[in-house]
């Protein structure tokens, strides 16, 4: 029977260092072979106390976890996390890597704990948007008149680049307050607008408070942005059809999206705003508009969207399973309902939306064979008639939407292989 590694302790550190840290983590780190970090973090330990080996992270981080941490099997192994380890932290990666039955872990009080301490909010009201590691566009999705956000900073620089950002989106009366070296003797807070931000870089491990104002752009958070939120060519799934849409794909938190014919991007954008955790690729043809899609993503706060440049089926080869598929363009493309219907496990659902009668046809046999639901959507607005008023109706749109069983009858493609 083979004996098992010994487990790995995860001790959470804060700028305190070595004095902040309890008995157990005291002990931990005592007793270590090996302890694994980041410079600064490994630098608050006193060799008096802890004379394990160092061991710095290399960058990239995330792929050289499995390696390091199999080099030093054999030992017992600490890992340094700053402040929580599972709140945006090292423990997350260890978790998915060895297993959460391998860890041991040890946190310290976060630097959003500290932060909502010193100011007086409640933790549980606040929203938390970490840019280490993200594009300073993550941050438009939070934003709206009235909010408190914490920021995760990246860097020195990323106080100035928020406040730019602010002051660039019509918040420039937002207050803005740096928190440095949280808990730690060299605590300080640096206060100011967004506009005009007066402070220059200062310490590298800062945490940025953020009070929006009253007189900022309002963003709505449910489906069906309005139509100039959207750079576009004309390609765009407008706001009421994007709206049924959407509550037809019903999205659920952690989920993948096919978004085919992109467009503009509207119907993968708004997926992706539903929850931070939701994933989404959306595929199109033409290459001025799959950069088009990228702005119109990053300008929403969701720079990570995936888009990939290429027409499908061919391009839908080697992406990860979907559980929802929408089409909005391309649906007479040779075999590209039967690979997306192929690609969803049971319970996926896929939705198809046209304007054309060739289209329409395709999507009446689909629905003969495997049921869901046929509907019309039509969209009429109010528009000048003369001295009156009257209706002017949009191109009536045909969708079809359905759940793939678990036991489906074979598609034709499926029949062929």
């Amino acid at each position: 029977m083979s004996q098992q590694p010994p487990p790995i302790t995860v001790v959470g550190i804060g700028a305190d260092g070595w004095p902040g840290l309890g008995a157990a983590a005291r002990a931990a780190l005592r007793a270590a072979g090996a302890v694994i970090g980041g410079p600064r973090q490994l630098d608050l330990l006193p060799a008096e106390e802890v004379g394990a080996e160092r061991v710095s992270w290399p960058s990239p981080l995330r792929p050289a976890v499995p390696g390091l941490l199999a080099r030093y099997a054999d030992r017992r192994t600490v890992v340094l996390a700053s402040g929580d380890p599972m709140f945006f932290g090292i423990g997350r990666t260890l978790a998915e890597t060895v297993g959460p039955e391998r860890l041991r872990i040890l946190p310290h009080p976060s630097s959003v704990a500290y932060a909502c301490a010193r100011l007086g909010w409640p933790l549980e009201a606040t929203e938390v948007v970490s840019l280490v590691g993200r594009p300073l566009d993550t941050l438009r999705l939070a934003l709206n008149p009235g909010r408190r956000l914490l920021v995760l900073s990246a860097d020195a620089a990323t106080p100035a680049a928020v406040a730019a950002l602010l002051a660039g989106l019509g918040y420039g009366s937002a207050r803005l307050r740096v928190l440095e070296q949280l808990g730690g003797p060299g605590e300080r807070q640096l206060d100011g607008p967004a506009d005009g931000w007066p402070h220059p870089p200062g310490d590298p491990l800062n945490l940025i408070a953020v009070e929006l104002g009253a007189d900022g752009p309002r963003t709505p958070v449910v489906p069906g942005l309005p139509d100039g939120a959207y750079e576009s060519d004309g390609q765009l799934t407008k706001r009421h059809v994007r709206a049924a849409t959407l509550a037809t794909l019903a999205p659920v938190p952690g989920e993948l999206l096919w978004d085919i014919g992109g467009g503009s991007g509207s119907i993968a954008i708004e997926w992706l705003r539903a929850h931070r955790d939701n994933r989404a690729v959306t595929v199109e043809r033409d290459p001025v508009r799959a950069e088009r899609i990228a702005r119109n993503a990053a300008a929403l706060g969701v720079p990570r969207l995936r888009v990939v440049t290429g027409p499908a089926p061919d391009a839908l080869a080697g992406l990860p399973a979907p559980d929802a598929v929408f089409v909005g363009g391309g649906l007479t493309a040779p075999g590209l309902l039967d690979t997306c219907w192929a690609a969803l496990p049971p319970g996926g659902r896929l939705v198809a939306n046209t304007v054309t009668l060739e289209s329409e046809a395709l999507l009446t046999t689909w629905y003969r064979r495997h049921g869901g639901e046929l509907l019309r959507l039509a969209v009429a607005h109010a528009v000048p008639v003369g001295g009156f008023t009257g209706w002017r109706q949009a191109m009536p749109v045909t969708q079809w939407s359905a759940v793939r069983p678990a036991a489906d009858p074979l598609t034709p493609r499926e029949n062929a292989s």
